[in-house]
C-alpha cells in the first residue's frame, strides 16, 4: 500500500529501506512527519504531490566537462525543480507549523537564479525557447522563412497538378525522406520537373520533388542542423552550471524522494484514519478503539464495522491469555496487536483512538500459523517448539511475544503442560505477550500479583453468535457445543457430544459469561450507592458540625441570660413582695387586686423593655419570674386551671414513639402491640412506647421533616451551581492529584455532569498517565482524550461520562 501511494522512484527506495526499530527518538520523529503531513496534506490541498522527478542519473551523466544534459531530462529537471520551490515557499507561509517538515525541505533549497535560468531557455511543454541564444534565434527566424517559401513552391505546383489532372483533387503534399514532395500518377511523372523519392506499394503513385525545392530544403537541412548544434551548446552551457552542484542536488533528490516516502505514509494514515499515540520509551500497551489495519479497509469495502480492541499490556498485567469460540476473533486480536506494533515500530501512525498510550519493544517474537516443512522433515508441532526454543533462549523484559492456539498441535495433556511451562519461563523472564488457546490449564494460571491475565472474547448465547469483544479479567469459554448446534449438528449426535463431555464445565462456562455481565451490573449500581452514601455522611458532619457549634452558642446564650435574670430577680423582688403585701393587707379586695397587677404589668414592661431587646435569650428568665408572681397570687386570686389531657390510643389517632420526632398514623391495636404507618411503611411497635398527639402537633413534625429533605435537594442544587467543570491539577503531588480527580469524577456523577476537564500539564506524562489509568476504570467514563491541539493539546484530558 506504500509502494501504490508513491509517485517516484526515490519514494519506493525509502518504502524498501522500511524496518523496524527499537529507537525511541527515531520512531518518535517518523510519526511526528507523518503527522505533520497529515496535518498538512487535510489542510493545505494545493501541496504540491506529482512531478517528482528522479534526476540523479541525468546528473551524473554531466560530471565529464564538456557534457550536456538532454533536452528531456533538462525539462524533468526544470519541473522538480519547481516543485521543490513550491514545497519551501508554502512551508514559509505556516509559519512555526510543520517543524520537522521543513527540517527535511530546507534541504531542497537551491539557486534562484538556476531556476530562472532554466525558465528562460524552456518552456512549459519541454521545448527550448527561439530565445535561448541569439545564434538559436537567427537560424530559427531563417528556417521559418525558407518553410514558408517551400509551403508556398509546394502549394502552387500542386495546385497545377490537380488542374492538368495529374493527380486526384483530394491529394495532400506529404514528406518523404524528410522533404515536401507532390503525390502524381505513375503515368506522369515526366509532368512535373523534380526528384523522385519513391512509389507506394501498388507503384501507382510516385512521390516527386519539385526542382526549385531542392535547393529550398538542401539549406533547410543545414538549418536545421545548425539548430541541433546551437541547442547543445545551450544545453552545455547549462551543463556547466549544474556541475558544482551536482552532489548537493543529488542529495536534494533524496531528500524529495524522503518527502515522497512521508506523504505516502500520510496518506495511508489519512486512509485508516490513524493516528500518532502517547509514545513511551518503556514497553507499553494501552490501547483504546484499536482496529486490525487490513480488516478494516476490507469491511469498510463491504459496509461492514470492525468491532474495535481495547488492550493494555503493562508492568502488572503483562501477558494475555486471550481464550473463547472458534472465530470468536481470537486471532485477530492476536494479529491486531502484532500489526499495530510492528507498524509503531516502523514510523507508521496506528489505527488507535487518540487517548490510546503505546510504548516500544526491543524483541518481537511471533508463532503464528503452519510452519510444516517437508524439506526439513518438520512438523507442524516441531516447528512451534523450535521457535518456543529461540523465544525462551533470546526473549528478556523488552520482548513482545505472540502466539496464536499454544499448545495445540500434540497430545492435549503434554501439549497443555509444555504450554503451561514455557508460559511460566517467558513470565519468569518478565517478557510481555498475548497468546491464544483453549487450554483450561492455562487459564488457570493468571493470578491478581504474577502478571498474567485472562482475557475473553464475549459470545451470545441467545443468538449463537460471537461478538468480537475482548473482555479483559475473565477466561471465556470455546462454546463448542453451542457452534456446532448453530451450524445443524445432528440433534442425536449434539446429546453423545453432552454426555460424553463434561456437562459441568459446560455449564460453569457458560455462567462464568452470565456472571460477568451481572457482576458489571451491580458495579454500577454500587457506585451509586457509594455516591449516596458519602453525600449523606457528607451531610450527616455538616449536620454534627452544626449540632456543636449550636449548643455550645446556647450554651453561652442561657449563661448571659441566667446572669440576666438573676439580676432582674434582685430588682423584681421587693415589687413582688410588696405587690403581695397590699393584696393582703387589703384582703384580696378586687379594685385593689387589679391595682396590684396593673403596676406588676407596667414593671413587666419597663424590664422587657430593659433587657428583652438587648437579648432575645432573656425572654425565658423573665416569664419565668412573672410565672412565681403568678404562683404567688393563684392563694389569693384562686384562678382556674387546666389539667393537661392525655389522649387516647385508637385506630386513626396520630401517634409518635416516645422520644422520636416523625409522626405516624395507629392502623390497629393487636393486644398490646400496635400497627403504626410512617411513611407508608408499616411497623409493629409496643403499646407502652406509643404517644397520642394532635393533628396540629403531627403536621408540625411533617413540616420539619420536609424541611431536612429540602435542605437536601437545596445542598445539591448549590453543588450543581458551583460546580467547576475544569479541574486544574498543576503543580499537585500525584497521590494528591489522584485523590482530588476521584472526588472530582464522584460529584460530576453525582451532578449528572457529561464532559469535564482535567488540566495535568504536560510535563514527563507521568500525572496524565496515572489519571488516565483511573479514568479507563470507571464505568461511568465513556471516553477520555486529549484537549484540541491549539487549546491545550496533551496537556488537558477531556473525560465524556455516560449514564
Amino acid at each position: 500500500m506504500l509502494l501504490d501511494n508513491c509517485v517516484s522512484s526515490m519514494g519506493v527506495e525509502w518504502v524498501d529501506k522500511l524496518k523496524f526499530s527499537s529507537n525511541h527518538k527515531n520512531i518518535e520523529l517518523w510519526l511526528i512527519q507523518v503527522e505533520e503531513m497529515k496535518d498538512l496534506l487535510l489542510t493545505e490541498t494545493s501541496f504540491p504531490t506529482y512531478d517528482y522527478f528522479d534526476l540523479r542519473q541525468a546528473l551524473e551523466g554531466i560530471r565529464q566537462k564538456g557534457s550536456h544534459i538532454p533536452q528531456e531530462d533538462l525539462f524533468d529537471l526544470y519541473t522538480a525543480l519547481k516543485v521543490m520551490h513550491k514545497i519551501i515557499m508554502m512551508l514559509d507561509d505556516r509559519g512555526d507549523k510543520n517543524i520537522e517538515i521543513r527540517k527535511i525541505a530546507e534541504h531542497l533549497e537551491t539557486d534562484i537564479s538556476l531556476l530562472r535560468r532554466i525558465d528562460q531557455i524552456i518552456d512549459d511543454k519541454g521545448d527550448i525557447k527561439d530565445h535561448a541564444s541569439e545564434e538559436l534565434f537567427g537560424i530559427r527566424k531563417k528556417l521559418r522563412s525558407l518553410q514558408r517559401n517551400n509551403d508556398s513552391i509546394i502549394k502552387d505546383s500542386l495546385k497545377l497538378a490537380i488542374s492538368k489532372g495529374w493527380t486526384s483533387p483530394d491529394t495532400e503534399p506529404a514528406i518523404r525522406n524528410g522533404r515536401m514532395v507532390i503525390p502524381l500518377a505513375a503515368s506522369h511523372k515526366r509532368r512535373i520537373q523534380g526528384f523522385m523519392h519513391g512509389e507506394s506499394a501498388t507503384g501507382q503513385t510516385v512521390f516527386v520533388e519539385p526542382a526549385q525545392l531542392f535547393e529550398i530544403n538542401n539549406e533547410i537541412k543545414e538549418l536545421e542542423a545548425a539548430e541541433k548544434r546551437a541547442i547543445i551548446k545551450i544545453l552545455t552551457e547549462i551543463a556547466d552550471l549544474l556541475r558544482p552542484d551536482i552532489e548537493y542536488l543529488k542529495n536534494a533528490f533524496v531528500q524529495l524522494g524522503l518527502i515522497d516516502f512521508i506523504i505516502s505514509k500520510a496518506r495511508l494514515a489519512i486512509d485508516l484514519h490513524a493516528i500518532k499515540p502517547d509514545l513511551q520509551a518503556r514497553p507499553k500497551v494501552d490501547w483504546h478503539g484499536a482496529r486490525h489495519p487490513l480488516l478494516y479497509l476490507s469491511h469498510r469495502a463491504q459496509n461492514k464495522m470492525v468491532v474495535p480492541l481495547d488492550i493494555s499490556l503493562s508492568d502488572y498485567r503483562r501477558i494475555l491469555i486471550i481464550s473463547g469460540p472458534n472465530a470468536g476473533g481470537k486471532s485477530v486480536s492476536l494479529k491486531t496487536v502484532g500489526l499495530i506494533q510492528y507498524m509503531l515500530q516502523c514510523g507508521l501512525l496506528i489505527p488507535v483512538k487518540s487517548t490510546s498510550i503505546a510504548g516500544i519493544f526491543r524483541h518481537f517474537f511471533i508463532d503464528i500459523g503452519d510452519e510444516q516443512s517437508i524439506e526439513n522433515d518438520l512438523s507442524t508441532y516441531s516447528s512451534h517448539l523450535l521457535n518456543m526454543k529461540y523465544f525462551l533462549q533470546k526473549a528478556d523484559g523488552k520482548t513482545i511475544f505472540l502466539i496464536d492456539e499454544f499448545g495445540s498441535g500434540t497430545e492435549p495433556n503434554l501439549g497443555g503442560a509444555i504450554a503451561e511451562a514455557i508460559l511460566e519461563e517467558l513470565n519468569n523472564k518478565k517478557c510481555f505477550g498475548v497468546i491464544t488457546t483453549h487450554f483450561a490449564n492455562l487459564k488457570l494460571l493468571p493470578s491478581p500479583d504474577n502478571g498474567m491475565a485472562n482475557a475473553a472474547m464475549l459470545f451470545n448465547t441467545k443468538e449463537l453468535e460471537p461478538l468480537y469483544q475482548l473482555k479483559i479479567g475473565r477466561p471465556g469459554s470455546s462454546f463448542t457445543v453451542e457452534i456446532a448446534k448453530k451450524i445443524g449438528f445432528p440433534e442425536r449426535v449434539l446429546k453423545k457430544i453432552e454426555s460424553k463431555a463434561d456437562r459441568k464445565q459446560l455449564d460453569f462456562e457458560e455462567q462464568l459469561q452470565q456472571l460477568d455481565v451481572e457482576k458489571k451490573e451491580l458495579d454500577q449500581k454500587k457506585k451509586h450507592v457509594d455516591l449516596s452514601d458519602d453525600l449523606l455522611s457528607e451531610t450527616i458532619e455538616k449536620y454534627q458540625s452544626l449540632y456543636a457549634r449550636l449548643q455550645s452558642e446556647k450554651n453561652t446564650i442561657l449563661h448571659e441570660a441566667e446572669a440576666k435574670a438573676a439580676k432582674i430577680l434582685d430588682s423584681s423582688n421587693k415589687l413582688i413582695e410588696q405587690t403581695i403585701k397590699e393584696i393582703k393587707e387589703n384582703q384580696a379586695d378586687k379594685s385593689k387586686t387589679l391595682k396590684a397587677r396593673r403596676i406588676l404589668e407596667e414593671e413587666k414592661r419597663k424590664l422587657e423593655k430593659e433587657h428583652f431587646d438587648k437579648s432575645k435569650s432573656s425572654k425565658k428568665p423573665i416569664v419565668n419570674i412573672h410565672q412565681r408572681a403568678a404562683d404567688e397570687l393563684k392563694e389569693h386570686t384562686k384562678p382556674k386551671v387546666k389539667k393537661e389531657v392525655k389522649i387516647e390510643l385508637k385506630k386513626g389517632q396520630n401517634v409518635i414513639v416516645k422520644g422520636q420526632k416523625r409522626a405516624g398514623i395507629l392502623k390497629e391495636i393487636k393486644g398490646k402491640k400496635a400497627v403504626v404507618i410512617f411513611d407508608n411503611i408499616s411497623m409493629s411497635i409496643d403499646l407502652k412506647n406509643l404517644e397520642g398527639i394532635s393533628k396540629t402537633r403531627a403536621r408540625d413534625m411533617d413540616r420539619k421533616v420536609t424541611s431536612n429533605y429540602s435542605k437536601i435537594a437545596t445542598e445539591l442544587h448549590d453543588k450543581a451551581a458551583n460546580f467547576q467543570l475544569k479541574l486544574d491539577l498543576r503543580g499537585e503531588r500525584v497521590e494528591d492529584a489522584i485523590h482530588k480527580v476521584q472526588h472530582f469524577i464522584d460529584e460530576a456523577i453525582l451532578l449528572r455532569i457529561y464532559e469535564v476537564q482535567i488540566l495535568h500539564g504536560k510535563g514527563t506524562g507521568a500525572l496524565r498517565q496515572v489519571i488516565r489509568e483511573y479514568l479507563s476504570g470507571i464505568p461511568e467514563v465513556a471516553n477520555y482524550q486529549d484537549e484540541h491541539v491549539e487549546r491545550g493539546g496533551h496537556g488537558i484530558t477531556i473525560a465524556t461520562l455516560s449514564y
